[in-house]
């Protein structure tokens, strides 16, 4: 493993800050990257499932997931094809209402560019939720106007929405993200993994 990869797997910037959420959780950095990777993953935060496996999407999000880009579960776990870097690579925890935490910043301003610059160079970059976005693309509006205009970016950039079941009225809502989107996706992942 990298120095990059051990260093980031110790991480504690966020254990105070972890203690005070109402799960109450130390810091668990889900590293699931190495350089080369043809495709790169940018996502929010690890939820408490993949908290708990310490594998990224490890839950019915993955699963939507991997429908959406028309991958095996063997392919999107293959660290030398796929690299999953997440705006933080902890889970936030939960408030007091028990929605989920926004991802903490410091996790991207401490790590977010060396770890890029360590995967290099990626020929497709899916980007998940509005995070991800705003990071990458420098998006202002919502994550609906973002993944809507994303022939503005595709082939090389695609936004999607949270793969989460919390977005199933946003899909309902948004028939041609999986009429339009989700097969120019899965035609440029095969294209890149070819």
């Amino acid at each position: 493993m990298s120095d990059l990869r051990i260093r980031l797997s110790a991480c504690t910037i966020c254990a105070e800050r972890f203690a005070a959420t109402a799960t109450g959780h130390r810091p668990n950095p889900v590293v699931w990257f190495r350089d080369g990777a043809r495709i790169l993953i940018a996502s929010q935060a690890p939820g408490i499932r993949v908290h708990e496996a310490n594998t990224p999407f490890w839950d019915q999000s993955g699963k939507r997931l991997r429908d959406w880009l028309g991958m095996d579960e063997e392919t999107f776990y293959d660290r030398a094809r796929v690299a999953i870097v997440p705006m933080a690579f902890c889970f936030p925890g939960y408030n007091a209402a028990g929605s989920d935490l926004p991802p903490p910043a410091v996790c991207a301003r401490t790590w977010r560019q060396s770890t890029l610059d360590y995967v290099g160079h990626v020929d497709l970059t899916v980007l998940i939720g509005g995070y991800a976005q705003k990071w990458h693309l420098g998006t202002r509006g919502s994550v609906t106007e973002t993944v809507a205009g994303w022939r503005d970016h595709a082939p090389r950039i695609f936004p999607l929405p949270h793969p989460s079941w919390r977005n199933t009225a946003w899909l309902k809502r948004n028939p041609w993200f999986e009429a339009e989107l989700v097969p120019a996706l899965r035609a440029r992942v095969t294209e890149v993994l070819t």
